[in-house]
Order: structure tokens, then sequence, then C-alpha cells
């Protein structure tokens, strides 16, 4: 086996989240974003210490579990589904079967209780973040996502499966709008041109929509008025005209001078309505801004939740702690029957909505910090009963362990959006004196190879 060399296989599995194991005549590969079942031509990309890594050229012959009546037209070209046309019962098994494996080592005599669907399968979406771009070097304005395996190519994603209708619409007419005017995107290399961004979201249970048109300051003033005003004008007219199932309530302009590829906000100004709208989860209702963290899946949100709220247990005149708690939810679920709560996040933004989100609901157990936990922590005197814990994707700071696990509670309640995370933070909980109680995976993401997990940590005896 070289590196450059083609060979052909035959998918064994896949190990959490997307590592294939390919099996050929002479020994294995591995080989990301495939399907358990497809024969693949596999161009080696790697050969260390007998250990192969690969990538998929081409598909030979498709998986059994593959279904082409619900293929999306750009499944393959870009990024962001791995496990789109395999039908929905047979990704339920094939995450909860990765995310057993992978609770094995740290569970210990744990129950695992299997996997949660999301209610909705297609169309769940509530947010998008789509790039400015071109699919081709110099090929027309495109608006999208990233092609997989590129930092350059943007692929329209027109025709995606697991974004809302609305959004769809949206998308086709802001291209339109911004190409008809040869108005161009910027590029990251050469830190040069005006689009960046088209940020969308929709309340599922209110149905009420934001969009927010994310660009450079590179524009003379009195020409981008313009532009902006007309652009106002093409998405408000989409609800006038009845083309949009929701209700617009917002069209923003997002400023964003940063070097980096990520969505900033410098400045927002609001060129219609308001700059938020309100989504509601199992009784509770949440203003939401362009920029704040909600689950983005909303119906898939409230499954998570109740489970959350299920594993959390009794309350009742305790002091829980929400460690990482973005704009309260969890805090606010919690916080019905319990003494105090907690509330402690990194995002001041996060942290000011929680706070109005608490008053929303006519809840005034609620206190919310600003700051990291590795900090904050050391500044509450008020010791916790509970703790919920719902990082970010790469898990705790290894410094913040210690001194949760100091605080020697009997419950954690652990809310994963990276397992792999979880796991490898469990392995230090069992080191001082914790056990994981049960865990069940919850599918926020359908076609995706991402899942959340929930786990219950309990203090040994």
């Amino acid at each position: 086996m070289k590196k450059g060399e083609h060979i052909e296989g035959k998918v064994i599995s896949v190990a959490f989240p997307n590592k294939g194991k390919v099996v050929f005549e002479d020994g294995t590969v591995t080989v990301k974003n495939v399907i358990p079942g497809q024969t693949l031509d596999v161009r080696i990309d790697k050969v260390r210490n007998g250990h192969a890594e690969g990538t998929a050229c081409a598909v030979t012959e498709e998986s059994e579990l593959v279904d082409e009546s619900i293929r999306c037209v750009h499944f393959g070209k870009c990024g962001g589904c791995v496990y789109q046309p395999v039908r929905y019962e047979e990704q339920l098994k094939l995450k909860s079967a990765q995310i057993e494996k992978l609770l094995e080592p740290v569970g210990g005599d744990y129950i695992y209780e299997g996997i949660k669907g999301s209610p909705a399968v297609e169309e769940y979406r509530n947010k998008m973040e789509f790039s400015f771009g071109d699919e081709v070097k110099d090929g027309p304005l495109s608006l999208g996502m990233h092609k997989r395996g590129s930092f350059h190519d943007i692929v329209t994603v027109d025709g995606c499966r697991i974004m809302d209708g609305d959004f769809r619409r949206i998308l086709v007419e802001t291209l339109g709008y911004f190409s008809d005017r040869n108005i161009p995107f910027y590029k990251k290399m050469q830190h040069i041109g005006y689009l960046r961004h088209l940020l969308v979201r929709k309340a599922k249970k209110t149905g009420e929509i934001i969009v927010d048109i994310v660009t450079t300051s590179q524009m003379d003033a009195a020409q981008e008025k313009e532009l902006l005003e007309g652009y106002a004008a093409l998405i408000t007219g989409l609800e006038k005209k009845g083309e949009l199932e929701g209700r617009l309530v917002g069209v923003l302009h997002t400023t964003n001078d940063s070097l980096a590829d990520v969505v900033q906000n410098d400045r927002t100004e609001v060129l219609y309505g308001q700059d938020f709208f309100y989504e509601e989860l199992l009784g509770l209702k949440f203003k939401i801004t362009p920029f704040s963290f909600f689950q983005t899946n909303s119906l898939g949100a409230e499954v998570l939740y109740d489970t959350v709220r299920s594993y959390i247990g009794d309350t009742k005149d305790k002091v829980v702690f929400d460690l990482y708690s973005g704009t309260g939810t969890i805090a606010q679920l919690a916080a019905a029957v319990a003494k105090h709560v907690v509330g402690v996040e990194i995002v001041e933004e996060a942290v000011e909505a929680a706070g109005e989100n608490a008053a929303l609901n006519g809840l005034d157990n609620c206190e919310f910090l600003a700051g990291d936990v590795l900090k904050v922590i050391d500044d509450i005197e008020e010791k916790p009963d509970i703790l919920i814990l719902d990082p970010p994707c790469d898990g705790i700071h290894p410094k913040a362990l210690p001194k949760l696990i100091s605080y020697g509670v009997d419950r954690i309640v652990y809310v994963s959006c990276k397992p792999t995370s979880l796991a490898r933070d469990m392995a230090v909980f069992n080191e001082n004196g914790y056990y994981m109680e049960k865990a069940v995976a919850v599918d926020m993401f359908p076609g995706t190879a991402n899942t959340e997990v929930v786990a219950l940590i309990a203090r040994k005896g």
C-alpha cells in the first residue's frame, strides 16, 4: 500500500462520528464520510505505522441502507450531511450503536437507553449561515455551504432538505439580487470584496423569521445605502406577496471586517422591523437575536431538554448550577421548583438574553453570570446541590474539571454535543469517585454524523 495508490474495498463499519473502516484485499483503510455497506474506490492519502487513511473517490456499489428516493440533489458535494440518503430508522440504529461503543470503556455498568429520534427529519433546522463565494475559481456568484473538503468552493444549496422551505426561497432571491448587480464576494486570501454571509433564523412554533445580510465595510456609504434598501424591499416583498410560510419580523445588516472566516458582529443595523424574534419550548418563551446560541432543531430541542429535565430529577429546595448555560434554557426548566439556579456563560449577549428570558417567563430564582466557567466558579460563594454541564464541543476545560468535582455533588447531568469529549471527561470523573449511572443519545441532527448525548453521573456511595 502506497500513498496515491487506488484500492477498492467495502465499508464494514463506521465509528463515531464519521470514520469508516474499509476492508480490501491487503488490509484496511480509514475513510471519512462513508456509509456502511458501500463499495468504494479509495485513494490512499497516508500510510503510517501500518495504518492507512484514504479518501473515497467514487462509490462503485451503493449500500443497501441508501434510499435513492430521499437523496438530496446536493448530497456528496455539499459538506453538510453524511447519512442524508440513509433511511432514518437505519440512521438511528447506526448512531446508537456508535455511541454505545464509544461510551463502553468509561460507562462501566451504566444503563444505556439507546437513542431518541428527532420529531422532524427534513426541514428541521431553524438557523442557517450561508457563505457567499464561487463554486469554481472566477465562476459565477454562489451562496450556500462549503463544498466537502474545500476551504474556498461554495455550493449553492437551493435544494437542501434539512432547512426550512422559507430559507430556500430567501437564499434564491438573495443570490439573484446580488448577482444581477455584480456585487463581489469577500475573498478570504486577498481580504477584498463585500458579500460575506447570509444568516437566516426562523422559530418553529411562532413562525417568526429574521434575515441578516453580513458584509464587509468595503463599499461607498451612499452606494451601500441604496443597495441595502433595495435588498430589504426585496425580502419584505416576499412576505407581502405571500411567498413565505412564516412571518418576517426583521431584516438586518451586519458589518464584519474580521480576517477570520466566521460570522462576527462588528455592527448591526436594522433595515426593517426588529433584531429579535420569539420561540417557544416546553411551555417557556425565549427571545432570540441573530447571534444568540439556541439549538438549531427546535422540535428536537424539546426532546433533548425534556430528557435533561427527567435526568435532573427532584430539585425541590436545591441549588442548581447550570454551567455553559447559553440563553438559559435548561436553567429555566430546572428553576420551576428549585430553590435557586445559577447559570454561567462566557458569551455576554447570551447572558443578557438569559436574564430577559427568565423575566419573560416569570422566574425570579435564576441568576446568570457572564464569564469563563473556569474563573467564575471561584467567585460564587454559594455551593451547588446539583450540577448541569452543557459545554461547547471541546468539552470541559481540564483545569475546570477538578473544581467541579470538588463540589462533591451527588448528581451531575452532562449534556454533550460532541460525545467524544464526554467520553474523555468521563474518564476523569471515574478517577475521582464518580460513575455513569445512565446515558441516552438524542438525535438533533438527522442526516448528519452528529448527535447529542445526555449522561447522568453520580457520586459513588
